[in-house]
């Protein structure tokens, strides 16, 4: 699995634990989901950069925990010659907001942290939450996978 993580801003200060912690889960759905082969961007980022985000590309004015850019949905045609690796896509995650929800929740960062790239990464996938019927098979893929990490609700 291919992971390239930055920040945004660049000054943005990340424990290294963070950035183990998301690409322990992003390796994880890889095997799970059979898609080892993949390359994946995780921007790390604040609450005022993700809320810019979410404003210019969801049209919801305030920050959000983490949103994904699927490479994988639309129609495109094969590129003959290309590259091997599947691109699955971007995640941007708000540091900020997982501390946050994390103290809002009760439970570690850690914890919080890997669920929303969990999360992302089943976006990435084609997992959704919009329809009742999606949002309870979401839900039951995430345990499936928090469990598989050892993460509970701490």
């Amino acid at each position: 699995m291919e992971i390239i993580i930055s920040n945004e801003p660049e000054n943005l200060a990340v424990p290294q634990e963070y950035i183990d912690n998301i690409r322990t889960a992003i390796e994880t759905v890889g095997k799970l989901y059979g898609v080892e082969n993949s390359e994946v961007s995780v921007t790390l980022t604040d609450n005022e950069h993700i809320h810019v985000i979410n404003r210019e590309y969801r049209g919801v004015d305030r920050p959000t925990d983490v949103i994904s850019f699927a490479f994988n949905e639309s129609e495109e045609p094969e590129v003959v010659g290309g590259s091997e690796v599947n691109m699955l896509g971007d995640l941007i995650i708000s540091l900020e907001r997982a501390e946050e929800q994390a103290a809002d929740y009760g439970h570690s960062v850690r914890r919080e942290v890997a669920f929303l790239t969990v999360h992302g990464m089943l976006h990435l996938l084609g997992y959704d939450h919009m329809e009742d019927e999606e949002r309870e098979e979401m839900e039951t893929e995430q345990r499936f996978v928090m469990d598989k990490l050892g993460i509970s609700r701490d």
